[in-house]
């Protein structure tokens, strides 16, 4: 894969779908459907798919490429593809909290190693650059013309004094228990791919995920936290969280930055 033809692409693609949920999101009402497995979908959802498939396969025609909105690509097997969500966190977009964002990332060899995270109603935009490193963009967010961007670097942690992430919407006894291992000074809540860039940014420490997630959920945000010096590992054993699993399904897993002296399950 060409990185400097790559970046560009979904980074345009990722403000272009952004574009599209936001005219849903801004307006007076849309409909709520449930998938398969009861969680919702929406016009946005659809929209965004739709847009973000196409021009990755029209830009990338021989890689393989998994999204969460098209079933097919679920049986699909490789260790090298661009997986997307087009819309991470459609319970925080239903319920009107902005907390959601657009994630497309290229996995190699079962490692996410490029990826974009665009939360279009926050303003921020997280993307690793064709060397690997991570930037958060400033707006004005043009689609043809990347703006003025800060270097991500995840913080030098202080095990005495951390800083937890965790989810909005699947919090649970489990991951209160996990965290309660750790001498926190606060916490944060957030919704969707957001978690991996406060980590990467250095704004948290520590994001745990004792939940089901998909690897669409999780492969953008992993990649940008990957470039700006931190890790995701598999809550079990402590080993680098892979790609390309059985049904794009994930372990639960620990997302953090590398000064954390990490405690087992």
């Amino acid at each position: 894969m060409n990185y400097e033809q790559l970046i560009p692409v979904i980074r345009r693609l990722a403000i272009e779908a952004g574009d599209k949920i936001m005219e849903i999101y801004e307006s007076d009402d849309f409909e709520v459907k449930s998938k398969s497995d009861d969680s919702p979908v929406t016009a946005a959802d659809e929209a965004a798919d739709a847009l973000i498939s196409a021009g990755l396969r029209a830009a990338f025609p021989d890689v393989m490429l998994v999204t969460e909105e098209q079933a097919a690509t679920h049986d699909t097997t490789g260790d090298t593809f661009l997986i997307v969500d087009p819309l991470d966190g459609t319970k925080e977009f239903v319920h009107r909290r902005g907390d959601f964002t657009v994630n497309i990332a290229l996995v190699e060899g079962g490692v996410p190693t490029r990826g974009v995270v665009y939360a279009p109603a926050k303003g921020r935009m997280f993307l690793t650059q064709a060397d690997g490193q991570s930037v958060e963009e400033t707006g004005p967010f043009d689609a043809a013309q990347m703006g003025d961007v800060t270097p991500m670097k995840v913080a030098d942690s202080d095990n005495d004094a951390l800083m937890v992430v965790a989810s909005k919407s699947h919090r649970d006894q489990a991951t209160d228990d996990y965290i309660n291992k750790y001498a926190v000074k606060d916490m944060k809540s957030a919704g969707s791919s957001l978690k991996f860039c406060l980590v990467a940014t250095g704004e948290a420490d520590l994001y745990p995920r004792l939940g089901r997630t998909m690897e669409w959920d999780t492969a953008a945000g992993h990649a940008v936290l990957s470039g700006a010096g931190g890790a995701v590992v598999r809550f079990d054993d402590l080993t680098p969280l892979a790609y390309g699993k059985d049904g794009y399904a994930n372990p639960f897993f620990i997302a953090y930055a590398p000064g954390v002296d990490l405690k087992d399950s």
